[in-house]
């Protein structure tokens, strides 16, 4: 892994269009999906539901890769889903990429997940044993299993999937189109992030409320914990699963680098938080120093917060390469070294006979932070002193995060002390996770942690199950 960072699993889109309506449902999922690439960059793909028929392309590669105006063209219908992935090593192949399309005894469906399952192993093996056939290694087929078996007993799909709602544990924000309906759901927990938009009197939902800037939507509301939105030609309904609502957890980890500075999570926009973060650092962690960097991209607004609270000048002092992506893979040392060489190289007349405060999102297994302070170093640069918008990252994420084992996590066997010197910095300190929530205090929910303390919110059935399966 490139960039030594927690990595996101995926996002999801959808459009939902009265039949009159004379939107392209397929190039607003494309260009939704598009301001969602940060969050998967290994696969991309969209379902559009054409008079009860459900007609996909889904791919390995980038969303400008995938599709182009032919294909665009063909993907007809007056709904839509999509979904970029980021997955595991091991699980990047092209019959995971999503939407699922499945045809089962009421007809087809489509369906779009961001998560992870906690207890996917046991419902997976346990369907197995019924007859279930599996054509994929994903977690999302298993809930699209329970949801067709589900669906015999059931009225309709909501009922259906509240159902399986009940029986799945973990994070998932869910799009499912059939021929008469998009709906969209939230774990109980409120893991993952998902919003709910309206243009022109249609429906638009995605992870991050930045697909919506981009098409013009305006932001209503994020879908809540536990709650399944249902669209259909009657306009729009809702329901709550039972236990919905009564805690909340969702991940810290959107404010610190997941999303996009210009999106908004529960009332508070990204920007704002790690503004704040940078602050909470300048305050906890001062140091006399000549300038403040920010470690692109997520680094940026951290380092702005710091300067402002420090009174130390901050300058772009890393100019980065955006045609190497996140998942820039290096099966060696002398190329893993650089990789860093090639994503960022320090801008020497900001640097050199400097002392820099060098501001970063996270500190995972260190390789990649000791680089770029050497990098700094090589351009001249008389200190480093590494400050961290996030606490010590010690324990593994099951909800979707790709995270190492607990072994490699830098943090988990070493002390800050010992961090320093491995990364070869002046000082570094890291936010306190009292003055991390302080920063996201105007967000509706609490939050998860459990990367940082150990304390999980939901139980851990396959603790193999680390980040996308």
């Amino acid at each position: 892994m490139f960039d030594d960072k927690l990595q996101e699993e995926c996002g999801v889109f959808g459009i939902y269009t009265n039949r009159e309506s004379q939107v392209d449902t397929a190039r607003m999922a494309y260009y939704g999906l598009f301001s969602l690439q940060h969050r998967g960059q290994e696969s991309a793909g969209i379902a559009v539901n054409n008079s009860g028929t459900i007609l996909y392309r889904k791919e390995m590669g980038m969303v400008n890769e995938i599709f182009d105006d032919v294909i665009l063209d063909y993907l007809k219908g007056h709904s839509a889903i999509g979904h970029v992935r980021y997955s595991t090593s091991g699980d990047s192949l092209a019959e995971n990429a999503q939407p699922l399309v499945i045809k089962y005894t009421k007809g087809h469906m489509a369906l779009a997940h961001n998560g992870n399952l906690t207890n996917a192993k046991r419902l997976r093996a346990e369907l197995e044993a019924q007859g279930t056939i599996f054509q994929t290694t994903t977690d999302s087929e298993v809930i699209a299993a329970l949801l067709s078996r589900a669906r015999i007993r059931h009225r309709n799909i909501e009922e259906s999937l509240e159902e399986v709602m009940g029986v799945i544990r973990g994070a998932y924000a869910l799009l499912v189109m059939t021929p008469k309906k998009l709906i969209a759901a939230r774990d109980p927990l409120g893991m993952r992030p998902l919003v709910m938009g309206i243009k022109d009197g249609n429906y638009v939902f995605s992870s991050e409320s930045c697909a919506f800037d981009t098409l013009g939507v305006k932001l209503v509301r994020d879908v809540e914990p536990g709650e399944i939105i249902i669209i259909d030609e009657n306009g729009m309904r809702s329901m709550h699963v039972e236990g919905a609502s009564k805690r909340s957890a969702l991940c810290v980890f959107e404010y610190i680098y997941f999303a996009r500075p210009d999106s908004v999570i529960e009332g508070l926009e990204v920007y704002k938080a790690r503004y704040r973060a940078g602050e909470a650092l300048a305050k906890e962690h001062p140091v006399e120093a000549d300038v403040v960097i920010g470690v692109p991209d997520s680094g940026l607004a951290a380092a702005h917060g710091y300067s402002v609270a420090s009174g130390i000048p901050q300058a772009g002092g890393f100019m980065k390469n955006r045609y190497v992506g996140r998942t820039f893979i290096q099966p060696n040392q002398v190329q893993r070294e650089l990789g860093v060489h090639l994503k960022l190289n320090p801008i020497r007349s900001i640097v050199e006979g400097k002392r820099v405060v060098m501001i970063d999102d996270s500190i995972v297994r260190g390789t990649t932070s000791r680089h770029i302070v050497n990098l700094l170093r090589e351009a001249g640069a008389t200190e480093v002193h590494v400050r961290i918008s996030s606490p010590p990252v010690k324990y593994s994420c099951y909800f979707g995060i790709d995270t190492p084992e607990r072994k490699n996590l830098v943090a988990s066997n070493h002390s800050i002390d010992e961090i320093r010197e491995m990364i070869c910095a002046d000082s570094l300190g890291y936010i306190s996770r009292e003055s991390l929530l302080e920063t996201c205090k105007e967000a509706k929910l609490q939050f998860c942690t459990a990367c940082f303390s150990g304390d999980y919110p939901v139980k851990i059935e396959d603790e193999e199950a680390r980040g996308c399966q």
